[in-house]
Parts: structure tokens; sequence; C-alpha cells
């Protein structure tokens, strides 16, 4: 499958108009709301990157138009331990201006997990905890918006899906995911353009999920550059090498993208 085949799937335009863009995204929030009734509020997991602080803005933004007294935007930190940009987190809530704040720790969690696997001699290694952390997260979105009539709101970008830098059934598994037409480059474009803090919105992307490398930066991880990946989401001409190596993780990371086989389809 090669370029024009994967952004005809991923959609992202070449170019976007910043005030035209936040708006969609606030009206298809708005409408999503207004359409399933039984929904009163909008959860999202703050890390501190470009993707959830972008998610949690426009959320807020789409909250606060249609403010009702039963609809509420909850914002929740999910730190491993201590997080080493705690700070990055703070100013992204001051940026956002959520309703509601949650803190839960997954650090006790998971080491409760990871015990429970050990007793049963499995060993887990830094990246599969990595993704325990992942799912950890999403689990903890889901009960608080059981809840809380609440929908989870995912802030997976399309430089993100194409690559499958997420993890399965982890920040992958939402109920909505208002940013994924967009790329990275888009995604800073519109922060940017909102006056988000300027350290957060040209922060460098990582995960953030691996001990052994902490702070891990996406692209060492990906081997190649978001600048490419978004040109090339944007049908620009890159180097072979480049786009080979995107071509090689859309391909490998195929299952992620797709609903669980059953009997009768094509694998």
């Amino acid at each position: 499958m090669k370029q024009k085949e994967i952004n005809s799937i991923l959609r992202v335009k070449s170019e976007i108009n910043s005030e035209e863009e936040i708006r969609r995204i606030v009206m298809f929030i708005k409408k999503y709301l207004q359409k399933h009734i039984t929904i009163r509020s909008l959860i999202v997991g703050i890390s501190g990157g470009q993707d959830s602080t972008l998610a949690g803005k426009l959320c807020q933004i789409a909250i606060n138009e249609i403010r009702q007294k039963y609809y509420k935007f909850i914002a929740i930190r999910l730190p491993y331990g201590k997080q080493r940009d705690e700070k990055d987190c703070q100013d992204a809530l001051k940026f956002i201006q959520p309703d509601i704040i949650l803190k839960i720790n997954i650090k006790r969690a998971i080491q409760a997990s990871e015990a429970t696997l050990r007793n049963r001699g499995i060993l887990l290694n830094d990246f599969i905890k990595g993704n325990e952390k992942a799912r950890e997260r999403m689990k903890i979105q889901y009960s608080i918006a059981g809840m809380n009539a609440g929908l989870v709101v995912g802030s997976t970008n399309a430089s993100e899906m194409l690559t499958g830098f997420f993890t399965k059934y982890g920040d992958g598994a939402t109920d909505i995911t208002p940013l994924l037409h967009l790329n990275k480059r888009q995604i800073r474009q519109l922060l940017e353009y909102l006056h988000c803090p300027k350290h957060l919105y040209l922060k460098t992307p990582t995960a953030d999920l691996e001990e052994d490398r902490p702070a891990f930066p996406d692209e060492d991880a990906l081997g190649v550059s978001y600048d490419r990946i978004d040109d090339y989401l944007e049908g620009k001409i890159i180097d072979e090498k480049s786009a080979q190596i995107i071509e090689n993780w859309y391909k490998i990371t195929s299952h992620k993208r797709r609903p669980p086989i059953k009997i009768g389809d094509e694998f």
C-alpha cells in the first residue's frame, strides 16, 4: 500500500485554516453530545503533551459553548509515580481550564499486576510493562466515564495512526477521536492559534512509557522524523528511505487499526 492509498484512508489535508478547523472539531463534539442525550461529560487523560492538551482544550470549549449545569469536562492526570514533566502537565491544565481535575497515580496498580504475573512465572519486560501503563490509564478513564455518564475522548492523531505509535486497547481505545485527521504539524498549528504556552506546543513528542528509556523521543523510536511523516500525509514527495520506513510501520502495525477478526473476514 503506497502513499495515495494510505492518505485516502487517513484523510489529512495538505493545509488547514486554524479557525475553521477548530470550529469544525468543536461542532463535531457538540453535535455528538446533543445527539447522544445520555452523555453528560467528556473525559480526557492529560499527559502534558501536545495531543492531549489540544483534545482537552477543544473539549472544554465545546462544553462551555453548550453550557448547561449537567454537562462537564473532566481532565484526568494519570502519572506513574512522580512524573518528570509534571510542570508541563500543570501548565497544560492551566491552559485548558477544565471543569474538574482528577489525579490518580497508577503505579500501585501496575505493580500489583506485575506481581500477580510474576507469581505465575511471567516476567514483564520494560516495553510490555509500558503497554500495561497505557491500558491501566484507559481502564481508569472508562471507570470514571461510567460513573459520570461520560464519553472518553481520544487524542491520537494521524501521524501516530499511520505509524501505529499507540498502545492497542490503551490510548488507542476511545469513544471518539476528534484529532485523527490532523498530523503533528497541524496539532502544533492549532495549539499556537489557541495561544497555548510555547513550551507545550513545541515540546518533543514522547510516549514516556519505558523506564529503561525515560522520555525517549518518538522520532528516535520510529527512525524517522515527524516532519517527514507529516509531509508524507500531506501528499508531498519525500526521500525514498523515509517513505520505506513509514510504509513499513504502516504495514506491520495494521492489526492495531482494524477491529477484531471474525470468521468470514480476510486476513
